[in-house]
């Protein structure tokens, strides 16, 4: 089972599985196609990523897949703590340039999911952090691209200070918002 927390910018959805406790730990189905499906999100993933952040302030994003291999993402944190977002980059939707933040960690079993047509990163707020998700489509070097993460058109407030970022030369060399040519389109809700 699991309950839909909130859903914003036309898509993005924050989801709590549910967890199964006792004295040993827990148990907990992060995927389950038909229970998800009742709330939405009928994806057919294809790929299982696991990124591990060694040092806090990670940053890893804002990126995408341009289209064909635009990936639609399911996050989650099987370790540590990070400030997940997407940013709406459909050009003509209402929400374009629009962002949706969420805590994800591995004490409160959060996960985000993020429709293909969205800007994706997270910093990680402590050290030793595994991010788990899954794709939709395969990675294409060709299509892959990323924003500045603090670009300040965006306006996202990280919960660490930007100066204190450990970027890779890709997201460091990462181009602005305004220079952003967006291969995504809305087609409405």
């Amino acid at each position: 089972m699991v309950e839909l927390v909130a859903e914003a910018l036309d898509g993005v959805k924050l989801i709590r599985a549910r967890r199964f406790e006792d004295d040993r730990g827990f148990f907990s189905e992060t995927w389950n196609a038909r229970a998800f499906a009742a709330i939405g999100i009928d994806t057919a993933f294809i790929q299982d990523n696991h990124s591990r952040s060694v040092r806090t302030g990670t940053v890893r994003g804002l990126h995408y897949q341009a289209p064909p291999f635009a990936q639609a993402k399911l996050v989650r944190v099987s370790q540590g703590r990070v400030m997940d977002v997407a940013v709406d980059a459909r050009a003509g939707s209402p929400t374009y340039g629009q962002h949706f933040k969420a805590e994800l960690s591995a004490e409160n079993g959060l996960q985000l999911f993020v429709p293909a047509g969205f800007l994706h990163g997270f910093m990680t707020l402590e050290g030793d952090c595994h991010v788990q998700y899954k794709v939709d489509n395969y990675y294409d070097k060709a299509s892959d691209g990323a924003v500045r993460f603090d670009d300040p058109a965006l306006a996202i407030d990280w919960g660490l200070p930007s100066d204190r970022a450990v970027l890779s030369q890709k997201d460091a060399d990462a181009p602005g918002w305004s220079e952003f040519a967006s291969p995504f389109t809305y087609t409405g809700a």
